[in-house]
C-alpha cells in the first residue's frame, strides 16, 4: 500500500511497482483521485480514496493482507485553503493513525516512510556532514521540519514495540529535477538572486527520479534503519546561481529575510523560516550507509540533478553561464603569467 498516491511521489512509487512483475497487488491510496495521465501509469495498481487519519484506514490494510507500506503522504507546505492547523493534522495525526493500525496488523511486514534532511536543521554549528545518528545543533525553525521529526519519532516507537516490521526512515535532500522543482530551489527563477552577504551555502541535492528509486526500492527489499539519501558531490549557492544564469546579489541576512523576500515576489515569500536558513547555511550529508546497507547509488550527482532542473525549467539565462566560465580562465591565466613573470 502506498499512501499519497495522488501527488507526485506517491504516484510515481505505485506507477514504478505497478511495472514490478514481482510484486502482486498495489494498493494506492489518497483523499484525492490521481490526475487521468497519472492512472494511466499506474496501470494495475488498485486505487481506494481513503484518508488515513480515520481509523477505518485499518479495513484497507486488514482487508487486502497488506505486507508493506510505504508512506509518501506528507506536506512540506500548507494545502491551498488551509493553515498550519490543517497541515500538523494531515502530516502528524495521519501518520499516528496509520502507524498504529500497522503496529496491530499480523500482515505488516515492511513499512517505508519518506522524511526530509529538514530534521537535522541549518546553523553555523553544523559539521560538514550529517550521519544518521546525529541530531539538529539548532532546532528547526519550520513546520515542515517539526512535524517529520515527530513522524520520524513515530517510527521509532513502532519499532521498538514490533522489531518484525522492518521500519525504514529515508531522509531526502532537497529534491530537484524538470518535472518537480522543489520551493527551495525555485528563487532561482528571477533574474536577480539575493543570497547571504559573507555566506556561500553549501548544497547537496537529490534527482527527482533518484528519489523515486530509492523509495521503491526501500518498499521491495530495503533493510530496516535511517538513511539519508542525497547526489554525490556538492554545489555552492553562488556556483548555482552562475550556473542558472542569474545575477548574484549578496545581502546581509536580515536584509534577505525581509527586503529580499518582498522583492522576490510570492516565491521567496512563500518561503518558510528553515528554508531561509539553508540558504543561510546549507546541508551536508553523508550518505556511506545508503550505499552499503539499502545498496542505492543515485543515478545523478548534485550537479547533474541541478543542471537538469534548469534545462526542465527552461529558465533563460540573464547572461551565459559559459562567459563566466572564459573570464575566470582569463583570469587565472593572467595570474599564472604575472607569478611566472616576476620569478
Amino acid at each position: 500500500m502506498v499512501t499519497g498516491a495522488a501527488r507526485f511521489f506517491g504516484g510515481n512509487v505505485v506507477a514504478r511497482l505497478a511495472q514490478d512483475p514481482g510484486v502482486e497487488r498495489i494498493i494506492a491510496v489518497d483523499t484525492m483521485t490521481p490526475p487521468r495521465e497519472l492512472q494511466r501509469r499506474m496501470g494495475r495498481a488498485e486505487f481506494v480514496r481513503a484518508d488515513i487519519r480515520n481509523p477505518l484506514i485499518r479495513k484497507v490494510i486488514g482487508g487486502n493482507d497488506v505486507d508493506t507500506v510505504v508512506h509518501a503522504a506528507v506536506l512540506a507546505h500548507p494545502p491551498s485553503g488551509g493553515g498550519r492547523a490543517v497541515m500538523k493534522d494531515l502530516n502528524v495525526l495521519g501518520a499516528m493513525q496509520l502507524f498504529a493500525v500497522c503496529q496491530k496488523s499480523p500482515t505488516v511486514e515492511r513499512v517505508v516512510v519518506r522524511s526530509s534532511s529538514a530534521v537535522y536543521g541549518c546553523s553555523a554549528k553544523d559539521p560538514a556532514k550529517f550521519t544518521e545518528e546525529m541530531g539538529a545543533r539548532t532546532p528547526p525553525s519550520g513546520w515542515f521540519a517539526r512535524d517529520m521529526i515527530e513522524i520520524e519519532g513515530f517510527v521509532r516507537g513502532l519499532a521498538r514495540r514490533r522489531p518484525d516490521i522492518a521500519t525504514s526512515i529515508l531522509r531526502f535532500a532537497p529534491i530537484v529535477g524538470p518535472r518537480l522543482a522543489g520551493s527551495d530551489i525555485q528563487y532561482l527563477r528571477s533574474p536577480i538572486t539575493p543570497t547571504v552577504l559573507g555566506r556561500d551555502a553549501r548544497l547537496q541535492l537529490l534527482h527527482e527520479e533518484d528519489a523515486i528509486a530509492a523509495l521503491t526500492l526501500a518498499a521491495l527489499t530495503g533493510p530496516g534503519g535511517t538513511f539519508n539519501i542525497a547526489g554525490d558531490g556538492a554545489l555552492a549557492l553562488s556556483q548555482a546561481v552562475r550556473r542558472a544564469g542569474r545575477i548574484e546579489l549578496p545581502v546581509p541576512f536580515a536584509v534577505f529575510r525581509t527586503i529580499g523576500r518582498t522583492l522576490m515576489g510570492p516565491v521567496m515569500r512563500e518561503f518558510s523560516g528553515e528554508q531561509l536558513d539553508y540558504f543561510h547555511f546549507g546541508c551536508g550529508l553523508d550518505t556511506t550507509r545508503m550505499r552499503t546497507e539499502l545498496e542505492f547509488v543515485p543515478r545523478w550527482t548534485t550537479v547533474q540533478a541541478f543542471d537538469d532542473f534548469i534545462g526542465g525549467a527552461a529558465l533563460r539565462p540573464v547572461f551565459d553561464p559559459a562567459w563566466i566560465d572564459v573570464a575566470e580562465r582569463k583570469l587565472l591565466g593572467l595570474i599564472g603569467a604575472g607569478t611566472g613573470a616576476q620569478s
